[in-house]
């Protein structure tokens, strides 16, 4: 227990806490609206806004929010923009997100003196979580936390049934652009905890995994935030002690969580008949 004493463990705990609140409620959005492989083009294409950010001397962070933020709006407008329906959405999702790790790559590449780390954004660390990520994560998690407690009805009705929706008067289009905006802000800022390349599991196996005992909204989220709380904690001391990166960690965790999950519903519905 004496890892506890270290700053930048306590600093990943925290980050932990409010991840999984984030990613419990973004992802919930996510499965059920069926948007897991846009989620998956967000989050590579944000691996543009990194290069782009350690090129320009900029926080690589802030840089990659921004990259993040317009491939979502890029994507959801050309989704749903009659002016593309020529497009296969697919197609678009594949387009942006070879674009933006191929501009990660160049302009990482590009960058003058000491190369950055590259496996530290890709796969997770720990050792690179800081207050400033806290401060931001916290700033996000509370306005998405805000959000999702006074548009909740709003929310479940977009997310579910978009056309049903529209009927009723509610405004459909500003839902689903903020909710892509946390998404990728939720991406973004995970980043350094879970790495690029394994973030869009912790996004998606926590709520698939409680999908299989309730269908209810709120016990998703609920559920999904408890399990990826749970699964990055057990991460984190595991990359601890075997000094692996931590975002492989967790998603084993949450793997683990997600086969027992399904053995158990297995056996209940086995009993049942």
């Amino acid at each position: 227990m004496e890892i506890l004493q270290y700053a930048f463990f306590q600093n990943a705990i925290i980050a932990s806490v409010l991840i999984a609140i984030s990613c419990g409620i973004t992802g919930t959005y996510i499965v059920a609206r069926r948007i897991v492989f846009i989620s998956g083009g967000i989050t590579h294409a944000s691996f543009g806004g990194l290069g782009i950010g350690f090129f320009l001397g900029i926080n690589p962070i802030l840089s990659s929010l921004v990259f993040a933020v317009l491939s979502g709006f890029g994507i959801e407008y050309i989704s749903h923009s009659g002016a593309y329906r020529r497009i296969r959405e697919d197609s678009v999702i594949a387009a942006v997100w070879s674009l933006g790790m191929a501009v990660g790559v160049i302009f990482m590449f590009l960058t003058p003196g000491y190369a950055p780390n590259l496996s530290a954004y890709l796969f997770g660390n720990i050792l690179i979580v800081g207050k400033t990520d806290i401060i931001w994560t916290s700033i996000s998690t509370f306005v998405l936390l805000v959000f999702f407690l006074l548009g909740k009805k709003m929310i479940v009705y977009t997310a579910f049934d978009r056309d049903f929706a529209f009927t009723q008067g509610l405004p459909v289009r500003f839902i689903e652009y903020t909710m892509m905006f946390f998404i990728a802000a939720t991406i973004v800022l995970s980043i350094r905890l879970a790495g690029i390349m394994l973030l869009l599991s912790l996004l998606t196996i926590p709520h698939t995994t409680a999908n299989m005992f309730t269908s209810n909204f709120n016990k998703i989220a609920i559920i999904s935030c408890l399990l990826g709380f749970t699964g990055c904690i057990a991460g984190l001391f595991l990359s601890y002690f075997f000094n692996i990166p931590s975002g492989a960690f967790i998603i084993l965790v949450l793997l683990i969580f997600f086969f027992i999950a399904k053995a158990i519903h297995d056996i209940l519905l086995v009993k049942q008949r």
